[in-house]
């Protein structure tokens, strides 16, 4: 009868310790001495005989280059051309409109009503502004086959907003288009580019994790969250691109910015309430210090709704601008103190982008 094993660990009752001698020691030197030389051979082996040395690459565009990238050191490296190097060998396609069914209706809507101009204003006007650079870009191809990249160009911010298509028509829709696309289908979607203007970002496409959880997102909101069980921005692959500023806030500016000892207030906020504990804070506050802080209690629309000239000449009154944080991650409120009324401004947001600039720059 076989006797029943115990469970547990096997027991080591003559297990010894293999001692680390002199001769083990010695072994692991000469293992690292052998290895940094053979690098170093290997190093020398492949490297260009003189720095003069250059190899020549055909381009793209037929012009015979230089594929050596030198550097201060005074060696010179092989690189590839290809995407690297002084020049940056890249192709965008841009999807016509015309070109896949449905793709008309995310830009105009359902009757294709809504324009372009109509959608490039205000704070979502980056998808216009976006789209309208790639068909301008030097980089832009419209061949498929030599692209690296393709954008899809849609308004669908704007084109909800202005009632062109319901939440279902777009998923319906950004699903019909993609299924029509086959590059789309041969890179699993990695190398398509959508803009997200808004705070909901990839959210208005309601399918948006199961069709470009792989693609290239650009929108303004990198840690949208609120009211959402998880966000779609991706570090490793999405952007996070500046806030739309109108063109006429920086170029013809509304007004002109007041010098610091001539405004009248230390701060303001010129903003709807919206039931935020902290803008509902600063209104009373508001009212116990009415020299210092400004912040009426402004409404949607009606009387108590500041015209764009008077808003901006509330706003170049104060050296801060506060931007407490409400519905959303972000706030134009950042952009228009900075580019037009020259005020600093304080904002409980995280300020996400490491390079701001207005669209004329980009």
């Amino acid at each position: 009868m076989n006797k029943p094993r115990a469970l547990g660990p096997p027991q080591h009752h003559h297990l010894r310790s293999t001692p680390c001698t002199r001769t083990h020691q010695i072994g692991a030197l000469l293992l690292l001495v052998a290895t940094f030389f053979l690098t170093r051979l290997f190093d020398h082996s492949f490297a260009p005989c003189s720095n003069t040395a250059a190899t020549a690459a055909i381009g793209r565009d037929g012009a015979h280059e230089s594929a050596v990238a030198r550097f201060d050191g005074g060696g010179a490296f092989a690189w590839p051309r290809r995407g690297y190097g002084d020049r940056l060998s890249l192709r965008i396609y841009v999807y016509e409109e015309d070109e896949v069914d449905g793709l008309k209706a995310l830009l105009s809507g359902r009757d294709g009503r809504i324009s372009p101009e109509s959608c490039v204003k205000g704070q979502w006007g980056s998808q216009v502004k976006i789209h309208k650079l790639f068909l301008e870009s030097r980089f832009r191809t419209r061949k498929k086959e030599e692209a690296d990249l393709f954008f899809v160009p849609a308004y669908v911010k704007c084109v909800r907003m202005m009632g062109g298509l319901n939440d279902k028509e777009i998923n319906r829709t950004y699903v019909k288009v993609l299924s029509q696309m086959p590059y789309f289908r041969l890179s699993g979607g990695r190398n398509h580019i959508f803009v997200f203007p808004s705070g909901a970002g990839a959210h208005l496409f309601q399918s948006w994790a199961t069709y470009i959880n792989r693609s290239i997102i650009l929108t303004p909101e990198g840690d949208r969250t609120d009211k959402r069980d998880s966000s779609a921005f991706n570090t490793w692959k999405d952007i996070i691109i500046p806030g739309n500023v109108d063109d006429k806030m920086t170029s013809d500016a509304a007004v002109q910015p007041l010098p610091l000892r001539k405004r009248k207030y230390l701060a303001n906020y010129l903003g709807r309430a919206q039931n935020k504990v902290g803008r509902l804070r600063l209104i009373e506050l508001a009212k116990q210090f009415p020299e210092k802080l400004e912040c009426p209690e402004l409404k949607f629309k009606g009387p108590d709704k500041l015209g764009r000239q008077e808003y901006f000449e509330h706003l170049r009154d104060a050296k801060f601008c506060l931007a407490p944080r409400g519905e959303s991650s972000w706030t134009l409120r950042f952009y228009e103190a900075f580019f037009v009324v020259g005020a600093l401004s304080v904002s409980s947001c995280p300020v996400q982008h490491s390079h701001t600039g207005t669209w004329h720059r980009y």
